[in-house]
């Protein structure tokens, strides 16, 4: 009988109990205590099944849950006589902070105390205990959405206390999604007041308390250690290139096609699901699929960008939009299907993401964004070096969509781009001057006009182009062509229509440059000495069919001048 898919559901007993499709991952179960490890951090793309995971090892562990056999029978983890005794003997805390996505430091510690309080609640009991003083009462009772700081630091660790004299038995600890409230506090100006609050919650819950058994936490990102996990040495860190656990979120290729077989679904199909939804690389596995499109996909027999268009990627959209034009280029060559190698740290210091250019590669491989090739080792004191790809089809899909986003809201820049195929350098001045003045500082740091402020405007534009144009022109930058390298190339995939080539050049008045238009003049006559259209002429391209424009610019003024043919 075919099962029925609940979307979004996240509660392994209603998946269970109702009978609904559900892909066993109770070895993870088995994995986990057996690697007995203190504290576990997992850190997984979203959707990609964290909070169903913690879900079922609360129901397998939980005293509260006792006796519920029912919801494991038949799956992996009941095969062994050891496993099916643990299930239900064990206090355990389950926490979530998914939903803490607050604008304010105010606000983010009051839904933090909030989800401590309703733990609480479940708990209430232990008050009527022989064993609890007239001060553990008196501290339970501060335990509310406004109690200090001091308080809330050691509230799960007092908890547990309590729970572990009553039972017997230390507690385990379940966190899910740690880092929302830190990925918000960054984005939105109070990442210190934060970190301050959780480093203490988490010295005193997951270092400092002897009635912790073991805990897990999961999340998007691995936050340095610094910020938040100082002091924490019995911490076990399992990022996405980490061997253990690679199965355990996420499916299976092997997974996959038996669901689709189970719903009926045409084996032709098959190699489209693999295209779309397949690449991502959890330690040495490499075909592990997107269990939320996969499941969208299952419900809806079609294809579409399900996990992308759930995306929450302000920050990333706006640390690629800032990034320097070094960057630009590297997502460039991403879109255009190709590959970069950087040099990064998979552990996210937010604090210095707009310090380090290369920070926003970290973010996108925790993010499932990125897949990683290969990660070459180098020297001790240097970081690995990572070749990374965009992950699949959807990914580029909804790179595609961000960067149509960004220049949305500029008009000029379609009417900009029909003047330059037309060779009409007067209307191209009038757009490129608009689009310049209200791009120059959205492509810029936001922070104080850069340097190189024509250099990420330019490669902003280039993506603009790469985004609209692809289909009918090989956009290239930066490429060597002749004895030099140009700025930016179009190249018609019908040889019927016109070639591009564009030089950025910022006016210098130590060049010998009285005016704009010289740099101008400067940028036409580097195309021709360089031979930048060699290799556009190589190809077949006629010489009158190649548009050569010289584009100069003076702080948010543009001068664009076109070449003879």
């Amino acid at each position: 009988m075919r099962r029925e898919i609940a979307l979004g559901s996240q509660d392994f007993a209603y998946l269970r109990e109702n009978h609904c499709f559900y892909i066993d991952k109770t070895a993870f179960i088995r994995e986990w205590w057996d690697g007995k490890d203190a504290v576990t951090l997992i850190t997984r793309p979203r959707r990609f099944g964290k909070t169903i995971t913690m879900s079922m090892l609360d129901y397998f562990f939980s005293n509260r849950h006792a006796g519920r056999s029912d919801l494991f029978e038949g799956l992996e983890v009941w095969r062994e006589e050891e496993f099916r005794k643990l299930q239900g003997t064990y206090p355990v805390l389950f926490l979530s902070f998914a939903g803490i996505k607050e604008d304010t430091y105010e606000a983010t510690r009051t839904r933090i105390n909030q989800v401590i309080s309703d733990v609480y609640r479940k708990f209430q009991w232990v008050k009527k205990q022989d064993f609890m003083t007239p001060n553990d009462r008196a501290f339970l009772e501060k335990v509310r959405d406004d109690m200090d700081d001091s308080v809330a630091a050691v509230t799960l660790q007092r908890l547990c206390g309590w729970l572990y004299e009553y039972f017997g038995k230390r507690c385990i600890i379940l966190l899910d999604e740690y880092d929302t409230p830190m990925q918000e506090a960054y984005a939105n100006g109070y990442w210190k007041e934060l970190t301050t609050f959780i480093r203490s919650l988490f010295n005193n819950t997951f270092k400092t308390n002897p009635s912790m058994e073991r805990a897990v936490l999961t999340g998007i990102t691995r936050v340095s250690r610094e910020s938040v996990f100082s002091d924490l040495n019995n911490l076990r860190v399992v990022t996405t290139t980490t061997e253990i656990y690679a199965t355990a979120f996420g499916f299976t290729e092997a997974e996959v096609f038996s669901s689709m077989d189970e719903m009926e679904i045409p084996e032709a199909e098959k190699a489209e699901v693999k295209k779309w939804y397949d690449g991502f690389t959890f330690g040495a596995v490499t075909d592990i699929y997107n269990p939320w499109s996969v499941l969208n996909y299952l419900n809806e027999k079609k294809i579409d960008t399900y996990w992308a268009n759930t995306s929450e990627n302000g920050l990333v959209g706006q640390l690629l939009r800032r990034g320097d034009s070094a960057r630009k280029m590297q997502f460039e060559e991403l879109l255009r299907g190709g590959c970069i190698e950087v040099q990064l740290d998979e552990q996210i210091i937010f604090e210095q993401l707009d310090e380090d250019p290369d920070g926003i590669w970290s973010l996108l491989l925790a993010g499932g964004y990125l897949k990683y090739i290969e990660v070459m080792v180098g020297e001790e004191s240097e970081l690995p070096i990572y070749r990374l790809s965009l992950t699949n089809l959807e990914v580029k899909r909804s790179f595609v969509k961000m960067v149509k986003g960004w220049f949305k809201k500029t008009r000029e820049f379609g009417e900009f781009v029909s003047a330059m195929l037309e060779g009409d350098v007067k209307n191209m001045n009038r757009y490129m001057n608009r689009v310049a003045l209200n791009t120059f500082s959205y492509f810029d740091t936001g922070k104080k006009p850069s340097e190189d402020a024509p250099e990420r405007f330019y490669h902003g534009f280039v993506l603009g182009l790469l985004v609209d144009h692809a289909t009918d022109y090989i956009i290239t930058s930066n490429r060597e062509s002749g004895f030099g390298r140009y700025d930016v190339v179009l190249e018609p995939r019908d040889k019927a229509n016109p070639a591009v080539i564009m030089e950025f050049k910022v006016y210098d008045m130590l060049d010998d440059e009285t005016e704009l238009s010289d740099t101008a003049d400067h940028a036409l006559l580097q195309i021709e000495e360089k031979g930048y259209a060699a290799d556009l002429l190589y190809r077949g391209i006629p010489e009158q069919s190649i548009f050569k424009y010289g584009i100069a610019f003076q702080g948010q003024q543009c001068l664009i001048k076109k070449g003879e043919v």
